[in-house]
């Protein structure tokens, strides 16, 4: 598998990849974090391929099978200002990854994606819905902590901050 930045040519490609992750999501418990609203929605992904956050992972025969977005910085995140029950673990600069999303044809493309961006920036953050158990179960094994909860600025429901440096 590799990572490369994601261009208009793959827009469709990714949406696919996105109905794919909210019926897998809905069929593992959690309907809820992107099936309602249908998220996400084009003109974000098209925002992010614009602003050059978007990535894709592709197979070995160079076809796209995962998605996701990731910026660093400091203070990037506004939903990451306020944090309850708990703390984040550092406040140096950050990278972020949202959005991360599979097709299923492959196995271990999540954790494929998560370790090259932990292999680009070493101190990130996600967060992830509370009924996202496959999400949860992953950062755990990829060495993340449990940090707190946040709330995200496109519903009120809440989301399980995680945070490794």
């Amino acid at each position: 598998m590799k990572i490369r930045k994601s261009t208009e040519q793959d827009f469709e490609r990714i949406m696919e990849i996105y109905v794919f992750a909210r019926k897998f999501m809905a069929e593992h418990g959690n309907p809820n974090q992107w099936g309602p609203r249908n998220w996400p929605p084009a003109s974000l992904i098209h925002n992010d391929i614009k602003s050059g956050n978007s990535y894709v992972c592709t197979n070995d025969n160079g076809k796209v099978i995962g998605t996701f977005f990731f910026i660093h910085g400091k203070d990037i995140d506004p939903t990451y200002k306020t944090i309850y029950d708990g703390s984040w673990l550092s406040d140096s600069p950050y990278g972020v990854i949202h959005r991360i999303a599979s097709d299923g044809s492959e196995k271990g493309i999540g954790t494929f994606c998560i370790n090259w961006v932990l292999s680009q920036y070493s101190h990130l953050r996600i967060d992830t819905h509370n009924d996202n158990v496959v999400m949860q179960n992953l950062l755990k094994k990829l060495g993340f902590s449990k940090t707190g909860i946040i709330h995200v600025e496109e519903d009120d429901a809440p989301r399980i901050a995680f945070e490794r440096l």
